[in-house]
């Protein structure tokens, strides 16, 4: 990171919003330290390594005090807990961790479920609900927006952050969805998809869901929209970070994974707090 950039966040110190209580670095690191068989600094393993620290952290503070208020995480406390679990140094630090960390990107999770869901109207009930939002302070004088290219995937992934992003997260045991996405844009950058992307724009990613195979795959079905365009895909993420389109070739195993991730799921939600 060069200094500017450093400068830039130690300006950034975060006001934690009302009735929200400050997670401390050493609980997160905690946090990041039970996610283990994949690596955490492949930008294709970033959402389950999210969702699994934030649900860790949320299950805590829930069997502490259910009716508690939300969690404020901070980027720096996420950022230094991410080096500390990674071993890596500040410079060295993927894209998807660094500049959320550069722009001074922070995090209020809920959990009481009675503020995330009114109810759902099909597929199973979760055990866990969340309110993410994610955030850096608007003014004038500051971008709305930033980018980066993900290599790691096939084909290559541009990602777009827009300023507040906001996100709820299901618990369904057997797998965890991503839903109700706002702020996060994405379009292939190769192949025949980068071509087509190329002339109608960015797609904004509007839902995610992800289960874990006996031996760690990761396989996710993600749906992303731009105008009347949409694309729905299945992808397996290996450990190591390198996707893979549909299923692998032999392995009938995860087609009960697949099955379950194209379930129908429908819920209707809570309005999200106004934006910070």
């Amino acid at each position: 990171m060069s200094p500017a950039a450093g400068l830039f966040a130690l300006l950034l110190a975060p006001a934690t919003p009302a009735q929200a209580r400050p997670v401390a670095q050493e609980q997160i690191l905690e946090a990041m330290r039970a996610s283990q068989g994949f690596d955490p600094t492949a930008t294709t393993n970033g959402a389950r390594f999210q969702a699994e620290v934030l649900l860790r952290l949320c299950r805590q503070a829930r069997a502490r005090d259910p009716q508690g208020g939300p969690l404020f995480l901070g980027h720096a406390e996420w950022f230094s807990a991410y080096l500390a679990r990674t071993g890596l140094a500040a410079e060295k630090a993927p894209p998807f961790v660094r500049l959320p960390y550069d722009y001074g990107q922070d995090m209020v999770v809920d959990y009481r479920m009675e503020r995330v869901l009114r109810e759902v109207t099909e597929g199973p009930s979760p055990a866990l609900a969340l309110n993410v939002r994610i955030w850096w302070p608007a003014a004038r004088d500051r971008p709305t927006q930033y980018s980066y290219e993900d290599a790691l995937s096939t084909p290559r992934l541009k990602v777009t952050n827009r300023r507040v992003i906001s996100y709820r997260l299901l618990d369904l045991g057997d797998m965890v969805a991503f839903q109700e996405i706002e702020g996060l844009l994405g379009r292939p950058t190769s192949g025949v998809l980068g071509l087509l992307f190329k002339v109608i724009g960015e797609g904004r990613v509007e839902e995610n869901r992800m289960a874990i195979s006996a031996d760690g795959l990761q396989i996710a079905r993600a749906r992303a929209k731009k105008a009347f365009f949409e694309v729905v895909s299945t992808v397996t993420v290996y450990p190591d970070g390198r996707t893979e389109k549909d299923l692998p070739t032999g392995r009938r195993d995860l087609v009960g994974i697949e099955a379950r991730l194209k379930r129908p799921l429908k819920a209707s939600y809570r309005p999200l707090d106004p934006e910070p």
